[in-house]
C-alpha cells in the first residue's frame, strides 16, 4: 500500500511504526505516537507526511476497489479500473509495512505491541465479521473460525506472520530473490489450503521483504520529477492493457489467494503470471509513490487511522452486497452511478479514519492490555532505585 533533496540518514524507525494500518503496520503506528523514522519527506507533528499521505491514499483506493467489484460484470471500464488498482494498492500498503518493520526483533515490548496491535484486532474483527455475516446475510451457520480469515482480516494474519519472520530476512544473503521464489512455489501449490490464508501470506511476501530492504533514498528516487512525468503514460498504458485484458483474464489473479491450478491453468503459466504481476505491481507502485504528496496536506492526519478505515469499511462493503443495493438500484450501473459509488466509498473510508472514530474504536484497535502481560523483571529493580533516589 503507498521527495526532496538528499538528507543525512537518520536512525531507523521503531518497530511499533508500521506503515499501513495503525498500530503495527501499512497499517502501523499508533495515533499520537511520534514516528521517528527518517523518511523521504518533511515531518508533520513528528511523523513523516509522505508515509501518512501514502497510507491514506492507499486505503481510499482499497475502498474504491471494493465499491467497483459489483460493477465489473456489466462494465468493462469498471473492470479495467478495478484490475489496475488491484495491481498496486495492496503492494504499496505492504511495502510501507515492511519499511516500518526494519527494526523489529523479538524484544519484549515489540512482541507486546504485535499482540495488542495485530492479534487482538484480528480476533475481535474476525468474530465481529462472522456475527455480521450471520445477521446481514441471513446465514446462521457461518462459522467463527480464527484459522480461516474472512474478507479483510487476512491482512492482519499476514502482517503477524511477516513481522515474526523479519529477523530471518535480515540474516539471509538474498532475501528478495528467496521471497519471490517462495511466492512462485506457493502459487503452484494447491495443497497449501485455506488455513490462515497462507496463499496470500506467501504470494504477497516479496512486497513485505522489499519494504525491509528499502531506505529513505529509495523513496526519494521515485519522487523525482522525471519519474512523476513518466508515471502518467505508464498508468495510461496500464489502463489500456487492463481494458484489453478485462474480458480475457480473471481478476482473481490479483487477489493472490489461489494457486494456478485452482484458477484453471497450468503450474508453469501460474509461475509466469506470478512473476509478471510482481513486476507490474512494482512499476505501478513506483508510479503511485511518485504522486504521493511529500508535504503536509488536509488528509495527512488521516494516515494514522488507516487500520480503522480498513477494517470498519468492510461492514458497509459487504453489507451493500448482502442487502442487494447494487441489484435494487439499476442506476448505480450507469456511468453517473459508478462515479457516485466511487465518491461515496472515498467519503466513507475518509470519515472512518478521522480522530473521533479512532477514539471510539481504540479499545479494539489499540488496547493497552497491561493486565495481560507480566512485568519485565528488570523494571522492578529500576523502579526501586528511582524511589530510593
Amino acid at each position: 500500500m503507498f521527495p526532496a533533496a538528499p538528507t543525512p540518514r537518520r536512525e531507523l524507525p521503531p518497530a511499533r511504526e508500521a506503515a499501513g494500518t495503525d498500530r503495527t503496520e501499512p497499517s502501523g503506528q499508533p495515533p499520537g505516537v511520534p514516528q521517528q523514522a527518517s523518511g523521504p519527506a518533511p515531518k508533520a507533528g513528528g511523523r513523516d507526511a509522505f508515509f501518512d499521505n501514502a497510507k491514506y491514499l492507499a486505503i481510499v483506493l482499497v475502498a474504491m476497489g471494493h465499491s467497483w467489484e459489483p460493477l465489473t460484470d456489466g462494465s468493462r471500464a469498471a473492470e479495467a479500473l478495478y484490475m489496475t488498482v488491484y495491481t498496486f494498492h495492496m503492494p504499496a500498503f505492504i511495502i510501507i509495512s515492511g519499511y516500518f518493520s526494519r527494526s523489529f526483533d523479538m524484544r519484549r515490548d515489540r512482541l507486546q505491541r504485535l499482540i495488542t496491535g495485530v492479534v487482538v484486532p484480528y480476533v475481535l474483527f474476525e468474530t465481529a465479521y462472522a456475527f455480521f455475516k450471520r445477521w446481514a446475510d441471513d446465514d446462521p451457520g457461518h462459522p467463527i473460525s480464527l484459522l480461516d480469515p474472512w474478507f479483510l482480516t487476512w491482512f492482519l494474519v499476514a502482517l503477524f506472520i511477516w513481522r515474526l519472520t523479519t529477523p530471518l530476512w535480515k540474516i539471509v544473503r538474498w532475501p528478495l530473490p528467496l521471497a519471490v521464489l517462495i511466492a512462485v512455489l506457493a502459487s503452484v501449490s494447491p495443497d497449501i489450503g485455506d488455513d490462515l490464508d497462507l496463499q496470500r501470506v506467501l504470494q504477497f511476501l516479496p512486497f513485505f521483504v522489499l519494504g525491509l530492504l528499502l531506505r529513505p533514498e529509495h523513496f526519494r528516487l521515485v519522487q523525482r520529477r522525471a519519474v512523476r512525468i513518466a508515471s502518467v503514460p505508464i498508468f495510461a498504458c496500464a489502463l489500456v492493457m487492463a481494458y484489453w485484458a478485462a474480458p480475457r483474464m480473471s481478476s482473481a489473479w490479483f487477489y493472490h489467494r489461489d494457486s494456478a491450478q485452482e484458477l484453471g491453468t497450468t503450474w508453469w503459466a501460474g509461475a509466469a503470471m506470478t512473476l509478471a504481476l510482481f513486476g507490474c505491481s512494482l512499476v505501478l507502485v513506483a508510479c503511485f509513490y511518485a504522486w504521493v504528496p511529500t508535504r503536509r496536506t488536509w488528509f495527512t492526519v488521516l494516515g494514522a487511522g488507516t487500520l480503522y478505515g480498513y477494517l470498519l469499511h468492510g461492514f458497509l462493503a459487504k453489507g451493500s452486497r448482502f442487502w442487494g443495493w447494487f441489484d435494487d438500484y439499476a442506476w448505480l450501473h450507469t456511468p453517473l452511478g459508478e462515479i457516485a459509488v466511487t465518491l461515496i466509498a472515498a467519503v466513507v473510508v475518509t470519515a472512518l479514519c478521522t480522530p473521533p472514530v479512532r477514539r471510539v474504536f481504540r479499545f479494539a484497535m489499540e488496547p493497552t492490555m497491561a493486565w495481560a502481560f507480566r512485568k519485565d523483571p528488570a523494571e522492578v529493580p529500576r523502579s526501586r532505585e528511582g524511589a530510593a533516589a
